[in-house]
């Protein structure tokens, strides 16, 4: 039998939908008040061949701060695809990220460890893999001075991934970049769409790699099915600026582009004003310091490792948006 943790999340939930396509066993983790009708009408108007499977999918409550529920979860489970986790940038988050990402995962590894699990597939970030300049690689080190929260806490969960393999699992950890794909258009990468559509004028001035989540699940599929344990892989199509990704949407929805990019000063003033009115509003942050100085580099990743051991070729990104322009256009 198969978990899923974090069934209802991007990743999570098109998982979800490879795996039922292949006949698995599958049990899947949903925290306190997810809609799982809503779920299951928005899937099954993108993917109807899956409609008479959904029903056969266990789901559990299972908060990865509840050990008990964590370790009722995984009983009689043989493989876990570990998706589950929390992506916040505003710094008075960060106890939140390291209580959900760091000791959540140290806790559902233990859990494993302890109930026999034989293999456990991570999704982390490559906000986790440092380089200073060039093409970053998964050799590249982690850098602790050049980072954020939200990326320390994916590195620690990796840390317990790693301990979980010395202790006896296949373990395998994907890095993907931005993950496009259909889902929540007000949260994550589905802002990206939602921006364009409400007339975005300027863009972000750096860039990093995007993937399409149909390729994400593809790989954790065949990595944990090969038993291609003990590495990690980055999962990137192409890197891309933001100004470049911004106007392949543009383009997708037949809308106008920014016309032009933020300079790096810009975001400098913009962090410090989201401060300010964070402070005297208590309105959460949404745009911090570090997240900031990020967003104004451009960093290339390397996809060399993973294309040579699945011998496989991503999506092209146009493509992938063409596709979830297709899903956002549907009422």
């Amino acid at each position: 039998m198969v978990l899923v943790t974090g069934g209802t999340g991007l990743v999570g939930s098109h998982l979800l939908v490879e795996l039922l396509r292949q006949g698995a066993e599958i049990r899947a983790t949903h925290r306190e008040g997810n809609d799982l009708s809503q779920l299951k009408d928005f899937l099954l108007s993108l993917y109807p061949d899956v409609a008479e499977q959904w029903n056969t999918i266990e789901w559990v409550h299972a908060s990865l701060s509840d050990i008990p529920a964590l370790d009722e979860a995984v009983r009689g489970i043989e493989t876990i695809y570990h998706c589950a986790g929390l992506i916040d940038f505003d710094p008075r988050r960060a106890p939140a990220l390291m209580k959900i990402n760091w000791e959540g995962t140290r806790d559902l590894v233990n859990a494993a460890l302890a109930s026999g699990v034989t293999s456990f597939c991570y999704t982390s970030s490559i906000g986790t893999i440092g380089g200073l300049g060039g093409l970053v690689s998964e050799t590249d080190i982690w850098d602790p001075n050049r980072t954020n929260d939200y990326a320390t806490s994916k590195h620690l969960g990796e840390m317990e991934v790693w301990r979980g393999g010395q202790e006896g699992m296949q373990i395998v950890i994907v890095n993907p970049g931005v993950i496009l794909g259909p889902g929540d258009w007000e949260r994550g990468s589905g802002r990206l769409f939602s921006a364009v559509a409400d007339g975005l004028r300027y863009s972000i001035p750096g860039g990093t790699g995007f993937v399409g989540v149909w390729d994400v699940v593809r790989c954790m599929k065949e990595l944990t099915d090969k038993g291609l344990a003990g590495r990690r892989y980055l999962l990137v199509s192409e890197n891309l600026t933001y100004l470049e990704i911004f106007h392949s949407i543009a383009e997708s929805l037949s809308l106008k582009p920014p016309r032009r990019s933020l300079k790096p000063w810009h975001l400098e003033i913009l962090w410090r004003l989201d401060w300010l009115r964070s402070r005297f509003s208590s309105r959460p942050r949404k745009l911090s310091r570090d997240m900031a100085r990020g967003l104004r580099d451009r960093k290339e990743y390397d996809n060399s490792r993973i294309r040579e051991t699945l011998d496989m070729e991503f999506e092209p990104i146009e493509a992938v948006v063409q596709r979830c322009a297709t899903f956002y256009a549907k009422p």
